[in-house]
Formats: C-alpha cells, sequence, structure tokens
C-alpha cells in the first residue's frame, strides 16, 4: 500500500510512542471524532472476517465486549469476576485492557443479562 507523506509521518511517530501515549491518543481521538477503537478493530483482518462468519452462522449467540469500566471500575470488576468464575486479579486486568471481549458466543438472552449487571455496575457493554 502506497503511503503519502503525512500518512508515513504519523506512522512513524506512532512506532516512537510508548504504550501510555497510544492509550492516551486514542482516547483523544475517540473524543475528538466521537467514535470508538472498538469498531475500528473489528473492521480489520482476516481473524475478524472469521469471527464475523462465525456471527452469522450462529444468528441466537453474539460476543460481549465490555468497551469502558466507567466510573465505578471497582465494582465493574466484582461483577466480571462473579460472571465470569475467574480469580480477582484477572478480572482487574479484563477491566483495565477495556474495550475488550469478555465472552463469546453467548446465547442472546444470557448477553442481556450480562449486559444489564455491568451496566448497572456502571459499564459500558456492547454485542459483537
Amino acid at each position: 500500500m502506497d503511503l503519502t507523506k503525512n500518512q508515513q509521518q504519523v506512522i512513524d511517530l506512532v512506532k516512537e510512542m510508548s504504550a501510555v501515549e497510544l492509550n492516551g491518543l486514542v482516547k483523544a481521538l475517540e473524543e475528538e471524532f466521537g467514535v470508538t477503537a472498538a469498531a475500528m478493530v473489528v473492521a480489520g483482518g482476516a481473524a475478524g472476517g472469521a469471527a464475523a462468519a462465525d456471527a452469522g452462522a450462529a444468528s441466537d449467540s453474539v460476543n460481549v465486549e465490555l468497551t469502558e469500566a466507567g466510573q465505578q471500575k471497582i465494582a465493574v470488576i466484582k461483577v466480571v469476576k462473579e460472571v465470569l468464575g475467574i480469580d480477582l486479579k484477572a478480572a482487574k486486568d479484563l477491566v483495565e485492557a477495556a474495550p475488550k471481549i469478555i465472552k463469546e458466543n453467548v446465547k442472546t438472552e444470557e448477553a442481556e443479562a450480562l449486559k444489564a449487571k455491568l451496566t448497572e455496575a456502571g459499564a459500558t457493554v456492547n454485542f459483537k
């Protein structure tokens, strides 16, 4: 793929950033343009295409994505720990990695119940 000079400059700058700087950049871009990075991730790669094919084949199941932990991160961590049956450290790591798929191929009813619990705790949840 041929890149313009400006595009190449942006890539070169991104290559030099730390993970913390990249995280800040992503959040700033999300706020500036009213988008989420999660939507961009789904659109790319062969894995995304395979996941989309699986989702189409089993339309009664969805992937539950924790988009944002919100202000009540501790409450969200507790809910994630409870519903996934994982230890506290793993739940904390999952919540802090948001946006992140936290449960795959879940029946729609179960996904709605999970979304309700997480939303009540203060999280933002999407289905993919």
